[in-house]
């Protein structure tokens, strides 16, 4: 299928259980390419890793310190040190950014992460927490319930390649945040991180997937379709 037969839909993936980070790199990659070369359709993938640490670009070895030994990826996208495991949403979002897509004009990477972090922040208000963008921190941010202090509660990174996008983005919804100590996550120290589960002890990982679908075409123009 081709993504000119696709026009009023994207592709909506979601895994269960727990997916290796390595297989997520392979498929997203492979993906981009075919997106690329064959006119593949675009897709959003859905899924949560074991934990793993992975570094962006500008990752500074100072920034892990990893006291359970976890494994540790070069992820390829922009950005830091970033946690994933249990309990976290990864929305990997490959799509060709030489079209339109919904706001987001062609070829404009600014917008698309602008794109991203409204996504996320529309999906968290239909979760009744609100949620917004910092200048200088890239992310999501909210008040944290219990401290009563700013936090970051979903994560950015994305890598563009001939483009086509891929990578996305992170939002928690019962991880151990303890994990997050492992690392300064996104090179930030001053701040903590949260959950949505800090919020609401009752929201499940298919609640923010059914916000995330719901949200999606408001941002990016196109109606999830299942595979």
């Amino acid at each position: 299928m081709t993504r000119n037969e696709i026009c009023e839909e994207i592709f909506w993936k979601s895994s269960n259980g727990l997916t290796s980070y390595p297989e997520a790199l392979a498929f997203m990659e492979q993906r981009a390419r075919d997106i690329h070369q064959r006119g593949t359709a675009p897709m959003v993938w859905l899924v949560e890793h074991p934990p793993v640490f992975t570094a962006g670009t500008s990752a500074k070895d100072a920034d892990l310190y990893n006291p359970h030994d976890y494994p540790t990826y070069a992820a390829g996208r922009g950005g830091q040190w970033t946690y994933h495991g249990p309990g976290q949403r990864l929305g990997y979002v490959m799509l060709d950014l030489t079209r339109q897509n919904g706001t987001v004009p062609p070829r404009d990477v600014r917008s698309f992460v602008a794109g991203l972090e409204g996504w996320m922040i529309d999906s968290l208000a239909r979760l009744g927490v609100t949620a917004f963008t910092r200048e200088g921190r890239i992310g999501v941010w909210t008040i944290d319930p219990l401290s009563g202090l700013e936090a970051k509660i979903g994560a950015l990174g994305i890598r563009v390649s001939r483009w086509v996008s891929w990578h996305g983005v992170s939002l928690n919804v019962s991880p151990d945040l303890n994990d997050f100590d492992g690392i300064v996550p996104c090179g930030i120290r001053e701040f903590g991180v949260t959950s949505l589960q800090r919020f609401d002890s009752s929201l499940t990982m298919k609640d923010l997937d059914d916000a995330l679908a719901l949200s999606w075409p408001e941002r990016f123009g196109t109606i999830p379709q299942a595979v």
